[in-house]
């Protein structure tokens, strides 16, 4: 087994802006396991808020003892070994995770679909984000979203309501909407979802800070509008903690540490009666299709990230009629460029 990796600056479309920064990049660390003769790609997505980097990323990886990782794979295993490393650190230690998946994949010669039990029959829609800006930037990002079936709209500023009115102005889609921790009093939250419920909005992530659960909780009670978990849902113990709090949990790869922990949430989820999102952060192909493999065990999906940038250094996956389409190539079914496979 050999681990190599390359460091990558993912360039986006237009200024990212939610309810408590902007960015215009991400850091990403682009990671690959070779093995008797076959290549699994994974990724990490270093999201600013995160508190991930290329240093931390490097310094991770030079730690990790890739002769442990031996076939067939024990993923909750490596997991552990992976957590022992170093606590916290999502988002690399899902690309080592990915990059495994991809690898068992073509080393059985089945799709990674097929190895997580999904059926691509299932697959739900997935939105289109348009972060927080002035309207007639609203209007020109969301002429990228042709094709999609969703819009998911980021709130949390100081004109919700004018946001959605832009939104509505040009497109009558549902509508998803993100406050991403921004909102900060219940009765105002709630005056606000009865109107977001009038204008077709379907659900609602994170709308306070995920340390105050009361809020959150009161307002789910009240809400005619699904509430999701996001940033308050990490791992799988945070799965639990959902409970009463939530309708539902928003499921990141770069969140959970990859796709057999997704995995587990999702069946925790199942078990709990909670609704499931699976959403990303700015990424590639490859955690987009490593995503997109568990989405139809999932009720909603956010998986953008490739229209959303502008030096994708892979291939798009299939898109069709608003769903990723999984396809029956080994392991996730990425395809390379050249400047990739080189």
């Amino acid at each position: 087994m050999q681990l190599t990796y390359q460091p990558f600056e993912l360039e986006l479309k237009h200024t990212f802006t939610i309810a408590k920064f902007s960015r215009s990049s991400t850091p990403l660390m682009l990671v690959q396991l070779h093995h008797d003769g076959f290549t699994g790609y994974g990724e990490a997505s270093m999201v600013p808020y995160m508190g991930e980097s290329y240093a931390s990323a490097t310094a991770f990886l030079q730690q990790v003892d890739v002769s442990r990782f031996t076939y067939p794979f024990d993923f909750e295993a490596i997991l552990d070994y992976l957590d022992e490393i170093a606590p916290g650190q999502p988002a690399i230690k899902a690309a080592i995770d990915i990059a495994l998946n991809d690898l068992n994949g073509k080393l059985k010669q089945q799709p990674c679909w097929q190895l997580l039990g999904s059926d691509p029959v299932q697959m739900p829609v997935t939105s289109f984000t348009v972060g927080i800006a002035s309207p007639d930037v609203m209007v020109q990002k969301l002429k990228d979203a042709k094709g999609f079936k969703v819009v998911k709209v980021k709130l949390g500023s100081s004109d919700d309501k004018g946001l959605i009115n832009t939104i509505r102005s040009v497109t009558d889609v549902p509508l998803y909407v993100d406050a991403n921790q921004g909102w900060n009093d219940c009765e105002q939250a709630l005056d606000l979802v009865y109107w977001l419920h009038e204008q077709g909005i379907k659900l609602i992530e994170q709308p306070f800070s995920k340390t105050d659960p009361d809020s959150n909780a009161w307002l789910t009670e009240r809400s005619p509008i699904p509430i999701i978990g996001d940033e308050a849902v990490q791992r799988l113990p945070d799965v639990a903690k959902a409970k009463g709090i939530y309708h539902g949990i928003n499921i990141k790869l770069m969140k959970s540490a990859g796709m057999f922990e997704a995995k587990r949430m999702i069946d925790e989820a199942n078990k709990l009666g909670l609704k499931i999102m699976i959403g990303c952060m700015s990424e590639t192909s490859c955690a987009t299709l490593a995503a997109a493999a568990l989405a139809p065990q999932c009720h909603w999906a956010d998986l953008d990230g490739p229209f959303l940038t502008v030096n994708n250094p892979y291939k798009m996956p299939d898109f069709l009629d608003g769903r990723w389409v999984l396809n029956n190539g080994f392991g996730l079914g990425l395809s390379l460029t050249e400047s990739v496979s080189k």
